[in-house]
């Protein structure tokens, strides 16, 4: 049905805001809507405010953030996603994936000085303070929500001082909720057939085969590796100048494998047909891999 994103800086009270926001929908949709809130310091996931103190811990948060919001991603649930959600490159990734199952897209963005932050972190204890220095990084790396990119819209903003939402702006999120328009990827876009019986084994089996071949060939020295997804047809992989770990390329062949399950199951609106073939994967997965590793 729909996917709401949160945003504001660290310590900004966003989950305050997303819990709020969550009695309110389960409220208004009664029993005839799923209404889930997924936090990143929930028990699925237990992510910690320390993941973010360096890139590597911060990147496999994300990606674990990521793939449970796929997973979650319903017709017929309304779910909240409450993180930080400061990149909006991210953002976008978690716009394509609701596109994908065609949901409706909100975003919310609590607006909190920086100096209020920096106070409710001092409060916080343990595991869910951010390291002063982390703070003050993620403050400076943050990439604030326009309503003017398809990906953040339609946005809504709710100040930090306000007791609770008003309820002009519960009304509006609930409108859009309801009756937003669903995205699509783009104008002219026309539904595609339904995956070959096959494709699931097809993608399992060559995402496999591609990841022992990767760890196969790398030396640690980076430069551009030959892949055979396929008999009689090979793809090129640029790797970084180190050697990646079989922990890390599991973690994103299951990443890509989980949202390529979602367009087998519930199909794509992206023109033309999907190439489920051993080629058409390989592709995909050598495309995805390029701008993963890269970053």
């Amino acid at each position: 049905m729909s996917l709401i994103t949160i945003t504001g800086y660290p310590a900004s009270g966003k989950s305050s805001r997303a819990r709020e926001l969550h009695t309110f929908l389960q409220q208004k949709a009664g029993d005839s809507k799923q209404v889930i809130l997924l936090s990143e310091n929930s028990h699925s996931l237990d992510i910690k405010r320390s993941a973010y103190d360096n890139s590597a811990a911060e990147k496999q948060a994300r990606g674990a953030l990521l793939t449970t919001i796929i997973r979650l991603i319903s017709p017929n649930t309304i779910l909240i996603v409450d993180a930080p959600n400061y990149i909006k490159g991210f953002r976008y990734q978690i716009y394509c994936a609701a596109r994908e199952v065609k949901v409706r897209v909100a975003t919310i963005y609590v607006l909190t000085p920086r100096d209020q932050c920096r106070e409710w972190n001092k409060l916080r204890e343990g595991d869910d303070r951010y390291a002063d220095e982390t703070l003050e990084n993620l403050f400076i790396r943050y990439e604030e929500p326009s309503s003017m990119v398809r990906w953040d819209s339609p946005l809504f903003t709710l100040l930090w001082s306000d007791e609770s939402i008003p309820p002009n702006a519960l009304d509006s999120i609930w409108d859009a909720v309801e009756k937003g328009k669903v995205s699509n990827p783009n104008s002219g876009t026309v539904a595609t057939a339904k995956a070959p019986s096959d494709a699931l084994a097809t993608l399992e089996k060559t995402t496999l085969s591609m990841m022992q071949q990767i760890m196969s060939a790398q030396d640690g020295s980076g430069g551009v590796v030959p892949l055979f997804p396929a008999p009689g047809y090979s793809l090129k992989l640029s790797l970084p100048t180190r050697n990646v770990s079989l922990p890390e390329l599991s973690r994103l062949k299951r990443q890509f494998v989980t949202a390529q399950k979602k367009v087998i199951t519930l199909g794509t609106i992206e023109r033309g047909s999907v190439d489920w073939s051993e080629k058409g994967v390989g592709e995909r997965f050598v495309a995805f891999l390029e701008e993963q590793l890269q970053r």
